[in-house]
């Protein structure tokens, strides 16, 4: 695979724009790291001594920072600053007043207490646009209450349909899936208030709770449930409405998905397996007629692909159609010519740990592409350039900020 970064030096779409990153862990900062990859100056308020979370979360490195960290904080800057004090929270209303959008992730409530609400922030820069991310959102009777990925995904309403139905719910892939989620719609929230402050000339704030992103994205559940009373449970590897669509096991101890969405899709693979017959107008060719026999369909399916190895029944799935795939682990992940092809994987020198592979930039343009110019910076490593250089402080005054902890 090759070693870089998605596209060239260049132009690209969030060239000239300014992001002030003071959120922790992982749903903002993912948020202002896909801004980054496309050209936004992302700089990133840490704790002095302390830093981000992030930073100690996961696999920690050589560097002395984590896997996650350099990461999900590409293409930052990072500076140390105290919000809680009130010089700090002084000097990030100065850069406020230089930014386009801000990111935070606190706990409601928890800006106000520092002076550094959106009411704040609006009275020094009336085109700011706020993303805040929250466990349940800046509203509603629990929008105090703490959230993490794992409170987003089980209040949101997946966790209950991960797992099988004479079974515990469990952890539906990750724990952090709605922390990368909230961040993407906290990008997407930002491209449209961007949009709209092109148009109107005042920012806004995007609120979004953790458990939102994940709530929107469970296909029929709500309406299913308003129309009909129809509770989903837990159905394993199985698909509501539609079947065989679920992981089926290979004569060479691996796993295939199989996603049959349609009667004609069935039909193909009932000839991809030899039975044709299978998909008549008697047997399982109609839908309501595998939604009843269910269990028989994917036993059936299951059998057949049993009998061979998986890259067999890749093979003759794709020879008639039938919507399949790998079910892989990173390991096959690494070896595979499709993410070789698309280079999804980039592999990143860094001169704190050497390289490191790190999924790539999404989405793809090809025109002005994103691209990773660097992994998630060292503790306070961009103090001078942003504090003397962009905010004009002397000498004297970063000394006696340093030795009073603001910085």
């Amino acid at each position: 695979m090759e070693t870089g970064n998605t596209g060239t030096k260049g132009t690209r779409p969030l060239d000239g724009l300014r992001v002030i990153d003071v959120s922790s862990f992982l749903a903002g900062p993912f948020c202002s790291t896909q801004l980054a990859e496309f050209g936004a100056e992302v700089i990133k308020i840490e704790l002095p001594k302390v830093g981000d979370a992030l930073r100690r979360f996961g696999s920690i490195t050589e560097c002395g920072d984590s896997l996650p960290w350099l990461s999900e904080c590409r293409n930052k800057k990072s500076v140390t600053l105290d919000l809680r004090k009130p010089e700090g929270a002084d000097l990030l209303k100065e850069l406020v007043r230089g930014a386009d959008v801000l990111v935070e992730n606190f706990q409601p409530g928890t800006l106000e207490k520092w002076g550094l609400g959106w009411e704040d922030l609006r009275a020094v820069n009336d085109r700011l646009i706020m993303v805040r991310i929250s466990g349940y959102g800046q509203t509603g009777p629990y929008s105090g209450r703490p959230g993490f990925g794992r409170i987003g995904n089980a209040f949101g309403g997946l966790s209950f349909l991960a797992g099988y139905p004479d079974r515990p719910p469990v952890t539906p892939g990750s724990a952090t899936i709605p922390d990368y989620m909230a961040g993407i719609y906290g990008a997407l929230g930002a491209l449209l208030a961007l949009r709209a402050r092109d148009l109107t000339g005042k920012g806004q704030v995007i609120d979004i709770g953790l458990y939102e992103p994940i709530f929107r994205i469970l296909d029929e559940l709500a309406p299913a449930f308003h129309m009909k009373g129809y509770v989903r449970e837990r159905m394993g590897p199985g698909t509501v409405n539609v079947v065989p669509h679920s992981h089926y096991p290979t004569k060479d101890g691996r796993w295939i998905a199989i996603a049959c969405t349609s009667d004609k899709i069935f039909a193909r693979l009932a000839e991809a397996m030899g039975e044709p017959e299978l998909a008549g107008p008697d047997r399982w060719g109609p839908l309501k007629n595998r939604e009843r026999d269910r269990a028989a369909v994917d036993a059936h399916v299951g059998a057949w692909t049993a009998r061979h190895a998986r890259d067999e029944a890749l093979a003759v799935c794709e020879e008639f159609q039938v919507p399949c795939g790998a079910v892989y682990a990173i390991d096959e992940i690494f070896e595979d010519p499709q993410y070789k092809a698309r280079q999804n994987i980039a592999f990143v020198k860094d001169e704190r740990i050497g390289e490191i592979a790190i999924p790539n930039v999404v989405p793809r343009l090809t025109e002005t592409p994103g691209r990773i110019d660097s992994l998630g910076p060292p503790l306070g490593a961009h103090n001078d350039e942003i504090l003397r250089g962009l905010l004009g402080l002397s000498e004297e005054r970063l000394a006696a900020l340093s030795a009073a902890g603001v910085i």
